[in-house]
Formats: structure tokens, sequence, C-alpha cells
């Protein structure tokens, strides 16, 4: 599914109208696609209130009561106000002239379920009057609490968010809005999904999910060698650091690689080299790149993890963005700087403080509005970006992007990002796509995190669990492409 911003939804609704689908007849159909999607939670014997503003978010409420009346359920119209918009005046007469009845708000009454469908994306905040006292008096209530495309509250393109009505499910309609992928917002959209009501699906930016992992994760042929999936260089570790390049090492290596350089310190090669004897170690390697000299026959790099040395980093990237080959930049390879344009991608992995430190936005401004900086930074940069964290996004330098759905709190523990630069590193040299790659490797990181949180506790992961975890889920997300 893609994700829209109001502008998107409106426009898409114009366009509909224009080609003959009227808002009376999308309504219809958001009626019954609410109705299908919540009827597996739903049971015959409980009270159902359906919360019911005066514009077209109330429509598609009242579209889906009369759906949930006629099949058995007993639904209630809760009107906050009457209709202001012909299309949703049109399902109230409809919904009364299949003889149901609505009835105004009335805080004293009790339901087993609590539908929000009074604002939708067209929320001004902060709330105030009658639909304040509603989301207040709909959160103290012991009840399931549905909303319908955006919680009463929240607005739709930014992570904003005051008082608003905490749902335990949201469903968007026509596709995700960005503020369920943003903070605060998300909070109050418990699990999102996405809802196709029939308009056509475009835009710039949409999930990722398994069904793009099996179709472009690369299928490994029975009569293969370890050229065909590349050799990667990996720098760095440090004395203080030597875990670092260990961690993202063992992603690479676990993640599909034909062969890794790893140079670092002598220090870090000789802890590495214990855990990890399947590597090649390049001594000193940052020193001799910064210096000009890099191994032969290498298809993609990664630099940052455990580094502590600026000026070298610096150095070395010089060299580095001059070669025509992936580059993945972690750590301490991320520093506000400006990136040549060249035909191979840079992939940049900040987390929300590492990108505050770039963009010079503070934390704040970053996560309500993740996707927008994101992107910004990447088209003018002419890279990709990882920006870290809960929906982790990805924005590529022409402007359209991915948001990841996996991953978990287990992830929140030092190393984890250093295992996916690894997975980075190994997926640009084993995938022909690069974005397929960048988008593929977040995903599994991801997924090993809830392959942990499956069996154990988040808080007991370790970064160096992660890549414990990669054969299970790579088999699984392989198995259809050697059908």
């Amino acid at each position: 599914m893609f994700i829209y911003k109001e502008a998107d939804i409106r426009r898409a609704d114009q366009q509909a109208e224009q080609s003959g689908l009227s808002v009376q007849a999308l309504m219809e159909q958001a009626g019954r696609s609410l109705y299908e999607a919540m009827v597996p939670h739903l049971t015959r014997q409980q009270r159902i209130g359906i919360l019911c503003g005066s514009g077209n978010n109330g429509g598609d409420g009242i579209a889906l009561a009369r759906w949930l009346r006629q099949n058995g359920y007993e639904a209630e119209v809760l009107l906050l106000g009457e209709p202001k918009t012909e299309a949703a005046a049109s399902h109230l007469r409809y919904y009364e002239a299949c003889g149901f009845s609505a009835a105004a708000w009335n805080r004293e009454a009790r339901y087993e379920v609590i539908v929000d469908a009074m604002l939708g994306i067209g929320a001004r905040l902060p709330l105030r009057g009658r639909v304040l006292e509603a989301v207040q008096w709909a959160n103290g209530q012991k009840a399931l609490r549905f909303a319908v495309d955006v919680p009463s509250g929240v607005a739709a393109d930014t992570g904003e968010a005051t008082e608003a009505f905490q749902a335990h499910r949201t469903f968007c309609l026509h596709g995700y809005k960005p503020s369920a992928f943003l903070l605060p917002s998300s909070v109050y959209y418990g699990k999102a999904h996405a809802l196709d009501i029939g308009l056509p699906q475009q835009g710039a930016w949409r999930m990722w999910g398994e069904a793009d992992v099996k179709r472009t994760l690369p299928a490994r042929p029975f009569a293969v060698h370890k050229g065909i999936f590349g050799t990667g260089l990996l720098l760095g570790g440090s004395d203080d650091m030597p875990g670092s390049v260990l961690l993202a090492a063992m992603g690479a290596m676990r993640g599909g690689i034909g062969k890794l350089v790893i140079g670092t310190t002598r220090f870090a090669a000789g802890i590495a080299a214990g855990r990890l004897p399947e590597a090649t170690y390049w001594l000193d390697g940052l020193d001799k790149a910064a210096q000009g000299s890099l191994p032969d026959g290498i298809r993609a790099a990664a630099i940052g993890p455990g580094l502590d040395d600026p000026e070298q980093v610096e150095r070395a990237l010089e060299h580095l963005l001059v070669r025509n080959m992936p580059l993945v930049l972690d750590a301490g390879a991320l520093a506000k700087r400006g990136y040549p344009r060249r035909n191979a991608p840079v992939v940049l992995t900040p987390h929300p403080g590492e990108f505050s430190r770039m963009t010079g936005l503070s934390v704040k401004e970053l996560q309500q509005n993740r996707m927008a900086a994101a992107s910004r930074y990447a088209v003018e940069q002419g890279v990709m970006l990882v920006l870290k964290g809960a929906y982790t996004v990805i924005a590529l330098p022409d402007g359209t992007g991915y948001i990841n759905p996996t991953g978990n709190a287990a992830l929140a523990k030092g190393g984890t990002g250093d295992t996916l630069t690894g997975l980075l590193l190994a997926f640009l040299c084993t995938h022909e796509d690069a974005a397929a790659a960048v988008a593929n490797a977040v995903y599994v990181h991801g997924a090993c995190a809830d392959a942990w949180t499956s069996a154990y506790a988040a808080e007991a992961m370790l970064a160096s669990d992660l890549s414990g975890q990669l054969p299970l889920v790579l088999r699984e997300l392989s198995l259809s492409n050697q059908e």
C-alpha cells in the first residue's frame, strides 16, 4: 500500500469524481471495506458505538454502521452534529430508510466497541468542543477502540498530535497516512491497516513488505562461486571499539557476501579473526585508504562502525567517493558534508541524533517530519538515506521512498546498527538493484529482531543475536525464489 498526504487523497477523490465515481459510491465502498476489516475482531453480542462527525469521515462511519446492522451486529450511530456534506447526508437518509435510527452522542452510554469516525484527514488541531469531549470520553471507556482513516486529534501529514483518540487499530482508507509512522502521532494509531476502496494506487512513498522482499531477493543458483556474490570492503573498528567492526562483518558474511575484506586496526583484527576466520583482514586499513590505497576487485564498501578518527575518515572518503562502487556510510563516517554526484549510490544510515547533527534540525522536528526531512536531504544530496528508528525511513534521491514495517524495541541496543551496515554491504554486493538492496537489508534486519522476540524477551537480545537469526529469516524469505 502507498502512503498519501491529505492533498493526495483530496486529489484522488476529485479525479474519481471526474471519472464518474461519486463521493457517495466511494463512501459506500469505504463502509464495506471497514466492515470486512472489523468483523474478525467483533462478536454479535457486543454493543458498538460509532462516533460520527459532520464531514465525510462521519459518512464513512454511517455506511459502516449500516453494513454492521444489516449483518446482525448491534451497532449505533452516535452523531456529534448533523452531516454537512451531501454524501454523508445521503448515507444518513439511506441508513434511516433501512429502518435504523441515529442518535446524538450521549456521554452516559456504554459500549464494548467504540469507533472513531469523527474527523479523518481534515482534522485541525487542537481539538475543541464536542469532539474533544467525545475523545476524552472514548479514551476513558473499557472498550475496544477502532479509528477510521486517522485517529481524531492526529494530523494526517505530520507527527503532530495533541489530545487524540487512542485506537487499538486504525483502518486507513485508500492507503496509509504519514502520521501512522511518525512520532508522537503513531502511538495513537495502535496497529494500522490500509484498506483498498477502489481508487487507483500510485504514489511516491509506500510500505516495503514481505512480498517486495521475496520478489527482489536474488536467487542463488546451484552452479555458483564466491566471485558471483562480490567482494566487499568494510572499514571500521578501533582499539577502543573492536566489536563494532565484528558485528558489521558478521552481518555481511551471514548476509551472503562472497568475500569480505576487513580494514581495521591490528588489535581489532586480532579479536575479530578469532570469531570470523572466513574474512580477509587488511591491517591498518583506514590509514591505507586515507593514503589512497584500496584493495583490488572491490564491488562495494562500507565505512564507519567503531571509527574514532574523523580526519582519517574524511581523507579515506575522498578516495572512496571517486570510485564507481556503492558506498555505505555509518556512525563515525556520518557528518555534515556534501556529496559528489556519482553513478553508484551513497547510502547514509543515521539515527535521529546523527541526522539532527547532519541537518541542524532538532530531533523533535525530525521525528514529526521524518519522511519529508529524509526525502529533502536525499534529493538535495543525491544519496540514499536510511533514517533509523521505529518505522525506518528509506529515502531515495529521486524523491520516492519506502517505510519499513519490521523491527521492534529489541533493536534499541548498542551494536544493532553495525549489523545493519554489514547487511547493507552484503546486499549491495549481491543485488543488481541498489534501492531493492537497501530496502531488503532494512527489512531483513528488522525481521531478525521480530524472529528473536517471537521466542525471547526483547530486552535480552544482543546485537550479535541478530546475525544468529539471519539463517532462518533468509531461508523463509528465499524459499519462494528457489521453487
